[in-house]
């Protein structure tokens, strides 16, 4: 398949800036898959589609603010870095902006020195290896000097850090948010709960990659990047008994997709544990666990546009989202969401 056949026309003023007030008020397009029948709601009415034995699986990962401002040291040049995963101890993975100012042996002070870094490596992409310096427990340091790291079509500030977070959000480790989950409050969950709905908890952290454009003309070139999922064995039960009973299986984000269809075998069983997984989901691909997906509305040409139509079909899935743009929804990480059924 090629690259050009998941492009769509965008207007900029239906890139979502800023999130919504109500987390639950956003607009919410339901698509059947079997006859293609759209249906336009509000968020919370979701609870009108789901059904007492279903269970909705989210990803508990926690954004981490990994976007820090520093200065060279003996210059003073302005240098961001942000911090991509954590490779062993006090060592990072980061991107550097501008590298040329961050070969090996470069120092960089944060906040007046309260925490330090040293470039130790360049590796694949570019990145640098950061080893840091510091007093204290780095997470408290790090939430007292980073931002939070915002996708670069998102040019507002964001007034508050945790606008950008999942009301369920637990396991520090995310450079991006699983936004499908962003539309949750901790009502409308107590609500599906009630009504007889699980509610299991997986995750995933969301790798800067998630944003990266694919380059190659023939999607099946295109080389994914590496996320570090878990599930434990209480969740990985609970999910396969509602798969056993004949509930369905609900993922919230693409980034809980992605691990359900890691961590399940093609025996159609979850399996329980950890690692690493840069499985691609495209057109082809045939679905080991998930029912139905919740996500929000993708960019162009992106690999989540791709696992959209895999689950969707291509074809329903570029009608659905002409027909959003001539609805006027609103795109990306604060914007609108589909319930794909």
């Amino acid at each position: 398949m090629n690259l050009h056949d998941f492009y769509y026309d965008l207007p900029q003023e239906l890139i979502a800036q800023d999130p919504l007030e109500d987390r639950s008020s956003s607009r919410l397009l339901v698509l059947h898959r079997e006859t293609g029948e759209r249906e336009h709601r509000i968020f919370r009415d979701i609870v009108e589609y789901l059904k007492p034995g279903d269970c909705l699986v989210i990803n508990d990962t926690k954004v981490i603010p990994a976007r820090l401002m520093g200065v060279k040291e003996g210059t003073g040049a302005g240098i961001e870095v942000l911090l991509l995963k954590r490779k062993e101890g006090n060592v990072w993975e980061t991107l550097v902006k501008p590298g040329k100012k961050a070969r090996p042996g470069a120092r960089i002070l944060f906040g007046d020195g309260l925490l330090k870094g040293e470039v130790i490596d360049v590796v694949e992409d570019g990145n640098r290896l950061i080893r840091f310096e510091y007093e204290g427990i780095f997470e408290e340091i790090l939430d007292q000097l980073g931002q939070m790291p915002l996708p670069p079509y998102i040019t507002h500030q964001l007034k508050d850090k945790n606008r950008y977070q999942t009301v369920y959000a637990k396991h520090d480790g995310s450079a991006a948010a699983p936004t499908a989950g962003l539309h949750f409050t901790p009502e409308l969950l107590r609500q599906i709960e009630e009504m007889g709905v699980s509610i299991a908890h997986v995750t995933l952290h969301v790798g800067l990659g998630t944003f990266r454009p694919v380059k190659v003309e023939n999607i099946q070139e295109h080389h994914m990047h590496s996320e570090f999922y878990v599930v434990e064995e209480d969740q990985a039960e609970l999910i396969n008994r509602t798969k056993k009973e004949g509930g369905r299986v609900i993922a919230v984000g693409t980034t809980s997709c992605r691990t359900l269809e890691s961590a399940t075998g093609e025996d159609g069983i979850l399996k329980a544990g950890g690692g690493w997984t840069d499985i691609f989901i495209y057109p082809g691909y045939q679905f080991r666990m998930i029912d139905a997906l919740i996500t929000n509305f993708h960019l162009p040409e992106s690999t989540l546009m791709m696992l959209v139509s895999a689950f969707a079909g291509r074809e329903l899935i570029m009608e659905t989202y002409a027909e959003a743009v001539k609805e006027r929804y609103r795109f990306f990480s604060f914007g609108d969401a589909m319930f794909i059924v």
